[in-house]
């Protein structure tokens, strides 16, 4: 039987580890416009550097977590100025041994040292998994610069909120079944992720990367890991998430404070995400004042990669100022 400790969120959080190179239907679209990629660094507050990859030109979508995202959201280079970069200590960003610089904090900051770096007056932050509470902490903080909201399967507003057994997912011990588990477990014990980090990372990835998606028929849309970059391996990943899970632990916002993001929000949320669970897509739409729930039925944390042809089409929608006709307002139980 599969179990986890009190270590389960930075278990789950790093099935995201290695993620994948997705292949967008609208990509080949994107560059026989001649739409030109920039990449980057971005110096930060405190002397790091963010890698960073622009493509577009248009009203300007800012999406942390490039890692997980960009190679889904090119496509919308076609209309948008697409802006997309590794978080402090993740993919190419530089790497931090200063474990008190891996904050949320850090990275509400570091958003909008980004948006000073392009001159971006207004623009829409897409937050991914944890980024999803970080963009709306952002939008408290910088409601002047926020025009819009789209969060994919943010986490609980509160850390470890338990919500209903029907929007809670709990199926680890199918997913993971004959997959290696067992054989992974063992391989961390012995120390082979200290040794061989990078060939334990991918031997990681071809097991945990089944939590990513509804169905297990689906996994091969996750593409490879992303093995190649360090701060990836789990022996560095899981270091970094310690941190960044405790600074979100220590979060308190009272819901009353979500009334200050008065700009439309729209949350998309797969029904079977084990990595934030579908309760939380959920209670985001209800409290944030203008805010509306798109589900992806049989969707797991990567919905937008499994099911991008109901993701983006309300995306785009959405960014064209009007309310997807699966969006919907979820009210106060």
């Amino acid at each position: 039987m599969v179990k986890f400790g009190i270590k389960r969120a930075i278990v789950l959080a790093a099935v995201v580890i290695c993620s994948f190179e997705t292949v967008v239907v609208l990509e080949a679209r994107v560059r026989s416009a001649g739409v030109h990629l920039e990449q980057g660094y971005i110096p930060t507050h405190d002397g790091s550097k963010l890698y960073y990859e622009k493509i577009g030109t248009g009203p300007i979508l800012i999406a942390p977590g490039r890692l997980f995202l960009f190679d889904s959201f090119r496509q919308l280079g076609d209309q948008y100025t697409v802006i997309s970069y590794d978080m402090r200590n993740r993919g190419k960003s530089e790497h931090i041994e200063d474990g008190s610089k891996l904050t949320i904090q850090n990275d509400v900051r570091d958003l909008e040292t980004v948006r000073q770096h392009f001159g971006a007056n207004k623009f829409t932050p897409v937050g991914y998994s944890y980024l999803g509470l970080m963009v709306v902490m952002y939008a408290m903080e910088h409601p002047q610069h926020v025009e819009r909201i789209v969060q994919l399967g943010p986490v609980p507003l509160k850390f470890g909120t338990r919500y209903p057994p029907d929007e809670m997912q709990n199926d680890l011990d199918q997913v993971f079944e004959g997959r290696g588990w067992g054989e992974l477990q063992q391989l961390r014990k012995s120390g082979y992720a200290e040794s061989h980090p990078k060939d334990f990372c991918e031997k990681d990835w071809q097991v945990m990367r089944f939590m990513l998606i509804g169905d297990p028929a689906n996994v091969g849309k996750l593409g490879k890991s992303l093995c190649d970059m360090p701060n990836e391996w789990p022996v560095n990943l899981n270091k970094h998430f310690q941190y960044i899970f405790t600074s979100i632990q220590r979060l308190d916002i009272p819901k009353e404070e979500l009334k200050k993001v008065t700009m439309p929000v729209l949350t998309i949320h797969g029904t079977k995400d084990r990595n934030a669970p579908y309760g939380s897509g959920k209670e985001w739409a209800r409290n944030l004042p203008d805010a509306r729930l798109v589900n992806i039925k049989g969707g797991a944390h990567q919905s937008f990669v499994e099911y991008p042809e109901q993701v983006f089409p309300a995306i785009r929608t959405f960014l064209h100022r009007k309310w997807p006709e699966q969006a919907v307002k979820v009210n106060q139980p």
